[in-house]
């Protein structure tokens, strides 16, 4: 039987917002809303599903926790060394790149907690009338967070529409939660809009059952996944119904779908995340941005995460996602054209008088060496910088550059995995082969990098790197390819299976007997 939907008061929407803002480890954050509060006017609802979108800046936006910690710095693209005692943090760092991590682990926490408060504080907006499009829109959303909960911990807590919050939330494990968020896509896609990137669209929801489907067989069995040809199948079918749709096209500039205003020249993008620039709404950009660079680089600086060495070679010189001298509004001249987006490596520049930098009475010269903990004289200089989002020098605490999910390229090269991997393949503007959509997204100009002549499995996985990187899918990816365990830069031995999954935090156990620590633990 359907749950009763009430309606909903402009008076509620700052209750709701304070409760998507914050979770706990008992279960408070899923709401309760109460009747006595309902009224019968609905004028700023669509306020609240706003807040619901805004809710998931922190788990992907926050460079401290959340989804951007623990898909990046656990693979052999990223790691945070600790430099003398700076960045040592109690070991987190050092734990999440060396797979050595607990259910205490406070990264870990965080993400599950803000995860599962996406899903509940959608139930309990759901639990109101919203018109078709703001349902599908916070089902998506729902979904969404369901599916990294599934990706991570391989446990998914939910409540039905209408349960009572007493009784500890039941939980979907693998292969049947997988089922019920493609069921719950598929059900709400002709409800959602065909435009606004900022807003999920069916467009997104294809993209979002593409990355199901893809990764179909590791939720069914992590350790020795089957590929079946029909979900290689349902993957490029869904990819030729996102490019036949002409919405999206390369961008001029690799770096402009991650520019201050990429909504409106990143062409490629699908699915983003709304930051208004000059408007507190929760975006972590910033600080995602300035981790990376030294405190002489800008007096923002944090000078934390570098890439690893290995990573970096993986790029030819000659291929533009590996850095240029990028340009946006109200930015320094650069009149020496330095790099200053992508990779940062060797001399770094006053960007202004083009004066070379220095870190006393040490050159400030990136390097491409890295120890996992540093204790060399040069120990601040270590490691190349990765900047991926351009800084906004209009709106310096607040930025503009909408947070990326999803992107034509990796649409195309999802239908080339597909096809490698049994797909029946078929023709688009963008060919016909596994090998021709790799190479349309390699010889692009905004890429410039040279074509491949042959294509198997292991140069895919480089390319989506190359492609992809610091946008939340390497583990995922090392993960279905079947290298997340290998031993990589910085990690130099093979991880036990049970690093998989991550564990289910120590205090969530305790307060829900639904939950079962995850083999290993």
């Amino acid at each position: 039987m359907k749950a009763k939907k009430r309606k909903l008061s402009p008076s509620l929407i700052l209750v709701f917002i304070s409760l998507i803002q914050c979770t706990s480890l008992e279960e408070k954050y899923e709401g309760n809303l109460t009747g006595d509060l309902v009224k019968q006017n609905q004028s700023n609802v669509a306020s609240l599903t706003i807040n619901l979108s805004n809710s998931l800046k922190k788990p992907f936006q926050d460079p401290f926790g959340g989804v951007i910690s623990l898909s990046e710095i656990t693979t052999d693209e990223l790691i945070a060394p600790t430099r003398g005692t700076d960045w040592y943090d109690d070991g987190v760092w050092l734990q999440l790149h060396q797979h050595r991590w607990t259910g205490n682990h406070p990264f870990i926490i965080g993400c599950f907690n803000d995860l599962c408060g996406v899903v509940f504080a959608a139930n309990d907006l759901l639990r109101f009338d919203l018109n078709t499009q703001l349902e599908a829109e916070t089902r998506f959303y729902r979904a969404w967070a369901m599916y990294w909960l599934l990706d991570f911990f391989d446990q998914v807590p939910y409540r039905d529409l209408g349960e009572s919050s007493l009784p500890a939330a039941r939980v979907r494990k693998g292969k049947e939660a997988l089922d019920y968020i493609i069921n719950e896509v598929n059900s709400i896609i002709q409800n959602l809009s065909d435009g606004n990137v900022t807003r999920p669209t069916k467009n997104a929801a294809k993209v979002f059952l593409m990355k199901c489907y893809l990764n179909k067989a590791i939720y069914a069995n992590r350790q020795k996944p089957v590929f079946e040809v029909p979900d290689m199948d349902a993957v490029i079918k869904l990819a030729d119904e996102v490019i036949s749709s002409n919405q999206f096209s390369f961008s001029d500039n690799y770096f402009d779908s991650f520019a201050p205003d990429n909504t409106t020249i990143g062409k490629e993008n699908i699915f983003t995340a709304e930051n208004v620039g000059g408007v507190n709404g929760g975006s972590k950009l910033p600080l995602y941005t300035l981790i990376p660079l030294h405190y002489k680089s800008t007096p923002f600086g944090f000078n934390g995460w570098a890439t690893l060495s290995k990573f970096y070679d993986k790029f030819q010189n000659n291929d533009k996602r590996k850095g240029q001298a990028y340009r946006t509004p109200n930015a320094p001249p650069n009149v020496g054209q330095r790099i200053n987006i992508g990779f940062l490596v060797g001399q770094q520049y006053n960007l202004y008088s083009d004066e070379p930098l220095s870190d006393g009475a040490l050159p400030l010269v990136f390097t491409p060496e890295v120890k996992i903990t540093e204790s060399s004289p040069n120990l601040l200089l270590t490691g190349i910088r990765p900047e991926k989002y351009a800084i906004d020098f209009f709106n310096f605490d607040a930025w503009g550059n909408d947070w990326v999910y999803f992107r034509l390229p990796d649409v195309l090269l999802m239908k080339a995995e597909a096809i490698l991997r049994g797909g029946i393949p078929t023709t688009t503007i963008y060919g016909t082969t596994a090998l021709e959509l790799v190479n349309a997204v390699r010889k692009h100009p905004s890429r410039s990098a040279s074509t491949f002549a042959t294509l198997d499995l292991s140069t895919l996985l480089d390319e989506r790197g190359r492609e992809l990187w610091l946008e939340c899918w390497r583990r995922q990816d090392l993960i279905r390819f079947g290298k997340f365990l290998e031993p990589f830069q910085e990690k130099e031995y093979f991880s036990d299976p049970k690093y998989l999954i991550f564990p289910i935090p120590d205090q969530q156990l305790a307060v829900n007997k639904n939950l079962v620590q995850n083999p290993g633990y």
